[in-house]
């Protein structure tokens, strides 16, 4: 019985809501709006000249003490994962989330209203599959000194649990767990944040929390509380009462679930994985988990992926008919002999292009290159990479014919492996992001004799010819 292949999905339509920043205390308006295939999941800061965006990627954490914080070209978003979380637990792939300061409203501490937000715009399936990485080995990520420990293992679905144990008696040992993301909305999705008192009074004599007014956090109190700290407490809370309720948590709130802390942790972690940037399909235990455990564990894996990604070579058939020939191929590009250096095209989707290049000794650079023991210079394969990624540009647009396609910018070259005569290259190139404005960025691989020979990213810009 074939496995059923699961589409993209993004939102219907745009939808806002407004809320406080937990730590900034300023008023802040968020809105979702739907966003094209293989976008992910990208903040946009509207607040700022040029809008500039951040995308939600693991490489952009700059700081986990109190939240996930990312930051790209001096520009931040602060506590991004009760968004995040939001998101991956409604099963939504791609989405810009705009935001006009640089930290969502806190609303109750939960993810709860976020996913009434995504709800009430409509949740639309795309054309194309869903990217899933499926765990097939044990991967862990161990905190010695704190004993946090994440691990992912293989399994039938995305399943997390989360085990918790601060060392005090009021919280004591939780744990929760889910086992399809689709028990996101009704289990996990309302479970608020948590703080010791402790660590309250450190966020208020630091400034912090400027947004926190009782009613979005649980706190939970871990040490004697004298009057003093209790009037300290009212000022900052604008509160005429507080006090601590049998159960060892401050008087603001009533828990939802006896483990509701287990729960939110949970929800962070969903919210934090998603920054891998890919769908997993495997079991996720984590043991004390925190931002920084996370995203470090999110990091581990996220390489893990790319490098497991990058030494797939792909299946293809040399002996089957190509999708283009050379003929072909030179109706689309403006390259000519001796410079052409894409042979075939045997793959082409709106984000993926697969060609081939069969290397000769009758290759014109060889008689100069290294006579005696030729060797395709490393220039000429990121040439046959970028123009394999031509193909792959040019697609966009109806009359490729009239249009060239330039250089705009070459980062992470890497040469893996000599390419010599008798080696057949095969081309790989994954759009980064969707196509605006005529420029495209993509991931390029080369491939010979079954393993990667040369790698980069290459940037482009399509221009009218004609």
């Amino acid at each position: 019985m074939a496995e059923k292949v699961f589409k993209q999905q993004t939102i219907q339509n745009e939808v806002s809501l407004e809320g406080v920043g937990l730590h900034t205390g300023k008023q802040v308006k968020l809105t979702f709006k739907p966003a094209p295939e293989n976008t992910g999941y990208v903040f946009k800061r509207v607040d700022l000249e040029g809008e500039p965006t951040i995308e939600a990627d693991v490489t952009y954490v700059v700081d986990t003490r109190r939240g996930t914080n990312l930051e790209k070209n001096g520009v931040k978003i602060q506590t991004s994962e009760h968004v995040l979380a939001a998101c991956v637990g409604l099963e939504i792939d791609n989405i810009i989330i705009e935001l006009d300061a640089s930290e969502p409203p806190i609303m109750d501490g939960s993810s709860k209203y976020f996913v009434e937000a995504l709800e009430k715009a409509g949740i639309k399936e795309q054309d194309k599959d869903k990217e899933e990485y499926v765990i097939n080995q044990v991967i862990c990520y161990r905190d010695e000194e704190t004993g946090s420990e994440i691990v992912v293992m293989p399994a039938d679905t995305y399943k997390v649990t989360t085990m918790v144990d601060f060392g005090t008696k009021v919280l004591g040992t939780q744990n929760a767990s889910i086992e399809h993301v689709s028990e996101f909305k009704d289990n996990i999705s309302n479970a608020r944040t948590f703080s010791f008192l402790h660590e309250i009074e450190e966020l208020l004599k630091h400034g912090l929390i400027k947004g926190g007014d009782l009613n979005n956090a649980i706190v939970y109190v871990d040490k004697e509380i004298g009057e003093d700290t209790l009037k300290k407490l009212r000022v900052a809370f604008n509160r005429d009462e507080i006090s601590v309720k049998p159960n060892g948590i401050l008087d603001n709130l009533t828990l939802h679930y006896p483990n509701e802390a287990a729960r939110h942790k949970l929800l962070d972690v969903l919210g934090d994985l998603a920054l891998i940037g890919t769908r997993i399909r495997g079991k996720v235990i984590a043991t004390k988990p925190g931002h920084y455990v996370n995203t470090e564990f999110a990091k581990k894996l996220a390489k893990f992926i790319k490098e497991e990604k990058r030494n797939k070579v792909p299946k293809v058939d040399l002996s089957a008919k190509p999708i283009m020939d050379v003929n072909d191929i030179m109706e689309t590009l403006p390259h000519r002999s001796p410079f052409l250096l894409v042979d075939k095209i045997y793959e082409l989707t709106d984000s993926t292009v697969v060609g081939v290049k069969n290397v000769t000794m009758n290759e014109p650079f060889f008689v100069g290159h290294f006579p005696g023991k030729p060797v395709m210079p490393g220039v000429l394969q990121v040439e046959a990479m970028a123009q394999t990624g031509g193909i792959l540009a040019l697609k966009s647009v109806p009359d490729p014919e009239n249009y060239l396609t330039y250089f705009m910018k070459i980062d992470n070259v890497r040469f893996k492996q000599q390419v010599v005569p008798g080696d057949t290259l095969i081309f790989k190139l994954e759009l980064l992001a969707p196509i605006r404005r005529g420029i495209c960025q993509m991931q390029a691989y080369a491939y010979a004799n079954g393993k990667l020979a040369t790698e980069a990213i290459l940037m482009a810009q399509i221009v009218k010819s004609k």
